[in-house]
């Protein structure tokens, strides 16, 4: 593999070969958080899309979706996101590293605002959480949504019946 930068990116933004490779490892999906929520919410009887996007037109994946009860489940890296208890501030590149976060945080804000808008909720959990608490509130945030829908109660962004 070659470490020269790509002539249609330009210069690489990482601070050495090493870190590069290091950044270039962290997968998109299926990391051991998600499987480890996956098992959890799949145990308690839960069927879920996997990697899907809730909202078709609009370019933010989810990493679980229950499209009948529009509920939209994201697990966020704490070093991603921003987690207020685990996030660690970069040593090398700390302004790019900052930015980053915070563009991820406010593209996370808006995609929270396009799925309610559209109907939806939206779960965040963060990666350090037990998998079993969280698929708990997984499972109570659909089962409130579904109790919802039986009832006919409208919310904002629905579609009536």
């Amino acid at each position: 593999m070659s470490e020269q930068p790509s002539p249609r990116r330009g210069k690489s933004w990482a601070s050495s070969s090493g870190v590069r490779a290091s950044m270039r490892a962290n997968r998109g999906r299926d990391t051991r958080p998600e499987l480890a929520l996956r098992r959890a919410v799949h145990a308690l009887g839960l069927r879920y899309r996997v990697s899907t996007r809730p909202i078709p037109t609009v370019r933010r994946t989810a990493d679980l979706v229950f499209p009948r009860a529009k509920v939209a489940v994201f697990l966020d890296g704490c070093f991603w996101h921003g987690c207020p208890e685990h996030h660690t501030v970069a040593v090398t590149n700390a302004g790019f590293w900052a930015e980053k976060v915070e563009t991820n945080r406010r593209r996370d804000r808006d995609t929270d605002r396009r799925l309610r808008e559209a109907g939806w909720v939206s779960v965040r959990v963060w990666e350090h959480r037990d998998p079993l608490q969280a698929a708990a509130e997984v499972r109570e945030v659909i089962a409130a949504r579904r109790s919802t829908a039986r009832s006919g109660v409208r919310t904002a962004g629905t579609a009536s019946p």
